[in-house]
């Protein structure tokens, strides 16, 4: 039986609610408070899900709608999974606080000069910005080698047509008569994270563990074959070369959302509760 946590959730939305069902089920290592911030005029409907639904993911459960009331209930580990103004708002306060982040929103770092407070305030409050793998694997390898230098990253996302609605796709293709793959998108990983904040957190991933923004290369692609949302990419580098495709099946609320982004996110925190982290 693993060590009970206290954990802050800042967002309510596709991402939050699917790790509430998968916390609801994990009996080996229970929460001990669960404190979910989200807008104010979300918050009743936030506490009357969180009592009918996950009633079993923490044994105490409090709804608030500042950030400030969120730390006042001592969260030991805090998830950003509300987008990128999110991160802007909160996360640099609860880092400052010594308390430690998992950020679900990478694309955010785009941002040089967030990327630098969210970087300070870790140092100030002794804590730590975790960015997890999300739809993505062998980031682990990714962030080894780079510590060698000389590498080349070059990523592509393919996703179903509609998958990128209501992004700047919509302007360049007709998404909804598309019959076969269209690139619409080549540029860096810095583009790609400012251009599709919702679509390019995998090119944020790999950015950070790797090359670095503006040399890591970046096309993302609608296709009608798709059979989810892929992510392929290349590595070369002086220790290693390696070539990554992962077909992840998208959120059935959200398809421009991995659902192997929600267990990368459960694996940081049964990583920090439980005997053994891998």
């Amino acid at each position: 039986m693993g060590e009970p946590m206290r954990l802050g959730l800042i967002g309510f939305g596709n991402i939050a609610v699917t790790l509430l069902g998968q916390l609801a089920g994990m009996h080996d290592a229970p929460l001990e408070r669960l404190t979910v911030l989200c807008l104010p005029d979300s918050a009743d409907e936030a506490s009357a899900r969180l009592a009918a639904e996950f009633a079993g993911a923490s044994r105490e459960t409090a709804v608030v709608t500042d950030v400030q009331a969120l730390l006042a209930d001592r969260p030991d580990m805090v998830v950003e999974c509300a987008g990128h103004a999110a991160v802007v708002a909160h996360v640099p306060p609860v880092l400052r606080a010594g308390t430690d982040v998992v950020i679900v929103s990478i694309g955010a770092l785009a941002d040089a000069p967030l990327e630098q407070e969210l970087r300070n305030a870790a140092a100030e409050g002794k804590a730590r910005l975790i960015l997890p793998a999300g739809a993505v694997g062998g980031i682990d390898l990714l962030a080894a080698i780079g510590q060698a230098g000389g590498l080349e990253v070059r990523y592509r996302g393919l996703k179903p047509p509609l998958a990128w609605s209501g992004t700047p796709a919509e302007a360049l293709i007709n998404l909804g008569a598309l019959r076969e793959p269209k690139t619409f998108f080549t540029g860096t990983a810095r583009e790609a994270a400012q251009a599709y904040p919702k679509n390019a957190n995998v090119a944020a991933t790999l950015a950070l563990a790797g090359a670095g923004f503006e040399a890591t290369h970046v096309e993302l692609i609608a296709d009608p074959a798709a059979p989810g949302n892929v992510h392929e990419y290349s590595v070369v580098s002086p220790l290693a070369k390696y070539t990554m495709r992962i077909e992840n099946l998208p959120s059935a609320a959200n398809a421009k959302t991995s659902v192997s982004t929600v267990y990368s996110v459960l694996r940081e925190i049964r990583n920090r509760i439980g005997p053994v982290s891998i």
